[in-house]
Parts: structure tokens; C-alpha cells; sequence
């Protein structure tokens, strides 16, 4: 049976696993789960991943969820997949373990967390929370310090000082990829700092073209979509602020 693979291109680690297995040429089947319809809570879907979160993947009959648990499995499973990506070196896979290990309770959490209180709250009419953003800005910038000071400071492309992205880059680069959604003044005062993490990006980039970007249009798409949404919301207070200047008839 082929391959199954349930995401959400909006979703970090489904946008992960999809380039993964079309950068290694690895037949699949996407079934697309609509986060925003809350496909991913669906009795049907939770059969297949009884946590309610994309992505998962269906393999024959057997079943599998959290991202890095797939990319492992894929990595190992599937013939002709670059040893670069799971090294079969021991010493080499237990530390791109470490990294994968770390991202959940770090980069992700802040990244995830920042985006949420800045961008989608007010997109899907969610109270903001202006401290618990402030506090994800923190935890997001101190992860990508951590990045460039431990796993970038080599003479490498990639973490750990590869010459090949392993799952460990491709995971770690495209939950970055979800500050594309902030305003740019946001995304800049986070990631221009980090010169060694921008670079660490385009390799990513370029070492998974063209389906890197095929894989993010929809996030590009969105970004433009959620660009036009704050200039409607900002051009509505000012046309509302004006009106309330006008003097009164009565």
C-alpha cells in the first residue's frame, strides 16, 4: 500500500515532512487535513493519529504521529534516502536526536507562541496577549542565539557543522519559515541579528529546491492574504477615528 501522509501546509512540521519525501523521491499519497476546519479533532481523522494533530502518516497498517518520530521513520525505512540526513553513525544520529530533542520545548515553542499572539489571534478574532507574546519574543531570540553559538559556530552549511542538511535542519528551518507570517518589521527585528541563521536558511533553501518553495506557497500566499487583512483593519481605525473629529449636526 502506498505511503499516506496526513498535513496541513500550513503546519511546520507537515510543510517538513513534504519536502523531505520530495527531496528523496519517496512515493506518498497527501491527504490534506484543513486545521482551520478542524479536520484534525474529526473522528476519522483521530483513528489515525488519536492526539488530533497533523501530521501523521499511514504506512500499510501502521500508523505514526509527531513529526520528528516520522522523519526518523522515513529517513530509515525508505531505500535510497542520503545517509546525510539520519546518519547510521551512532555518534552522529544521537547528536541530531539532541537538536530535534531541544527544538520542541525551545524554538518551537517560541516561534509557535509569537506568531499565535501576534498574527493568527487577530486574524481568527482570538483576545491577544500582549505579555505571553512579549515572553515568546524572548524564549524565540534566545533560541536562535543558541543555534548560531552552539550548532552553527562551525565551518559547516548546516547544524552540527554538515555539509548536507540532515531532518534536524529541515524541521528546525521551517518552523523559522512561519516568521514569514509577522509584519516585516517584526520579522526583521527578530532575525537580522542572527546573520549566521539567515545563511543557515537559504542553504536550506537552495539544498531542497524546488521543493522547498513549492512546498511554502500556501505560508507565501497566506502572508500576502494576512499583509492585506492588517491594512484593512488599520485604513477601518483611521476611517473611524476620522468620522469621530467630524463636528456634530446636533
Amino acid at each position: 500500500m502506498k505511503l499516506k501522509v496526513y498535513v496541513d501546509r500550513m503546519s511546520q512540521p507537515s510543510r517538513a515532512i513534504l519536502i523531505f519525501l520530495k527531496a528523496n523521491g519517496i512515493e506518498f499519497e497527501e491527504v490534506k487535513i484543513d486545521i482551520a476546519k478542524r479536520q484534525h479533532k474529526s473522528p476519522e481523522f483521530k483513528k489515525i493519529n488519536p492526539m488530533g494533530q497533523v501530521p501523521a502518516i499511514s504506512d500499510g497498517r501502521f500508523n505514526l504521529f509527531e513529526s520528528h518520530a516520522i522523519l526518523t521513520y522515513l529517513a530509515c525505512a525508505f531505500p535510497g534516502v542520503a545517509d546525510s540526513w539520519y546518519p547510521s553513525d551512532l555518534f552522529a544520529r544521537a547528536k541530531i536526536n539532541s537538536v530535534l530533542d531541544w527544538h520542541h520545548s525551545n524554538l518551537r515553542r517560541g516561534s509557535a507562541t509569537f506568531v499565535l499572539h501576534t498574527v493568527l489571534a487577530p486574524v481568527f478574532g482570538l483576545p491577544s496577549n500582549p505579555q505571553a507574546a512579549a515572553e515568546a519574543e524572548t524564549l524565540l531570540s534566545s533560541s536562535l542565539s543558541t543555534i548560531e553559538s552552539i550548532w552553527l559556530k562551525g565551518n559547516g552549511k548546516f547544524l552540527l557543522g554538515g555539509f548536507r542538511p540532515s531532518i534536524a535542519d529541515l524541521s528546525l528551518v521551517c518552523e523559522i519559515m512561519q516568521l514569514e507570517l509577522l509584519e516585516e518589521k517584526d520579522r526583521s527585528r527578530i532575525l537580522d541579528p542572527h546573520t549566521k541563521v539567515l545563511q543557515w536558511i537559504e542553504n536550506t533553501k537552495n539544498a531542497t529546491r524546488p521543493h522547498f518553495y513549492e512546498v511554502h506557497d500556501v505560508l507565501f500566499r497566506a502572508k500576502t492574504r494576512f499583509q492585506e487583512q492588517r491594512l484593512k483593519r488599520a485604513s477601518n481605525k483611521t476611517d473611524s477615528s476620522d468620522r469621530s473629529k467630524l463636528p456634530s449636526k446636533m
